[in-house]
């Protein structure tokens, strides 16, 4: 989910806390469950922070390490501790254990993404997206956002309030999964493919509303959308297999594109001393344009003049660039 998302379940777990008899009857307890929740919220997202080192660093291990089974156990000890030292005399056992509901929801929520994680780790470095919340749901935030603002308000107790807001947002997921599978269904039958193709559906702010992507049996991939009972395709995509292609993939900031992604395509864009390779994921197409990319500008000789990894628009990619075009 996204960082704002995030932060209200944060204080949405808070709320839900006072479930427990103890954190109701101690204010003090309470105040740290709710610094507990917070950043336990927030923490496996620490690895944003890589962005400053570089972008490539960043792709390769956002969602990565910080959310994957160990880093579960040392988030919940890291935050408990802390709280330990700002909040004297206060019960850890039941900091801990709501730190830890917080930084689980976090990996998990996260899974219900395209984005995805790398939360089996260290098991597997496989990522894990189940393509069925979009990152950031209205649902989601506006329910907690009116629920924080009656609790805020004295209006209704947490404990009643917030449990009625995660049953129902239990019953939310539970609903968008079956949605998910019956549109994948619905694909099938409608696309009736002559080739094996595996199909995969990404949800959109809208509920009916999907993008599609179909990956034929050459590597190629079909991209569309289905709105309610209406299946188009909008574009065929396929990698080029210019030498150039093969060149990039030594770049540092394509090798982590590619270790991120397995929905990629390649073009070749030839320059007057050399040439710009575009890596695309495919899955992201957003108003005729794929916002993450990895661009690598290198002479005739192959050699490396300038590359960039990220989401950018195309009109911002090429100013980045343009300096560098040899």
């Amino acid at each position: 989910m996204d960082t704002s998302t995030h932060f209200v379940m944060g204080i949405g777990l808070a709320g839900l806390a006072y479930v427990d008899p103890v954190v109701a009857t101690d204010p003090m307890l309470a105040a740290a469950v709710m610094v507990g929740t917070i950043a336990g919220s927030q923490a496996p997202d620490i690895d944003t922070a890589l962005r400053f080192k570089s972008n490539s660093l960043y792709i390769r291990n956002h969602r990565g390490l910080s959310h994957s089974l160990p880093f579960l156990l040392l988030w919940v000890l890291l935050i408990t501790g802390v709280i330990g030292l700002i909040f004297s005399g206060v019960s850890l056992g039941h900091v801990a254990l709501w730190t830890a509901v917080a930084v689980g929801v976090h990996v998990f929520t996260d899974l219900f993404n395209t984005y995805g994680t790398q939360a089996a780790r260290p098991f597997t470095e496989r990522w894990i997206a189940w393509n069925i919340i979009h990152i950031f749901d209205p649902f989601l935030f506006i329910t907690h956002v009116i629920a924080i603002l009656l609790w805020a308000f004295d209006l209704i107790a947490p404990a009643p309030l917030f449990t009625t807001l995660y049953i129902l947002i239990g019953i939310y997921y539970v609903w968008r999964t079956i949605a998910r599978a019956l549109v994948v269904r619905k694909v099938r039958r409608m696309d009736n493919s002559p080739e094996p193709a595996k199909y995969i559906v990404i949800p959109t702010i809208s509920w009916s509303r999907w993008h599609v992507v179909k990956t034929n049996k050459d590597g190629s991939y079909e991209l569309g959308k289905i709105d309610g009972s209406e299946l188009t395709w909008s574009l065929h995509a396929t990698s080029s297999t210019h030498a150039a292609v093969v060149a990039s993939r030594k770049a540092p900031e394509v090798s982590a594109f590619l270790y991120f992604t397995s929905y990629a395509v390649a073009e070749v864009e030839e320059l007057p001393a050399g040439y710009k390779v575009r890596w695309a994921d495919v899955r992201y197409r957003h108003r005729k344009q794929y916002p993450f990319v990895a661009v690598v500008v290198m002479d005739r000789n192959f050699k490396t003049i300038d590359t960039y990894v990220g989401w950018l628009s195309d009109e911002k990619m090429d100013k980045k660039l343009l300096s560098a075009r040899p």
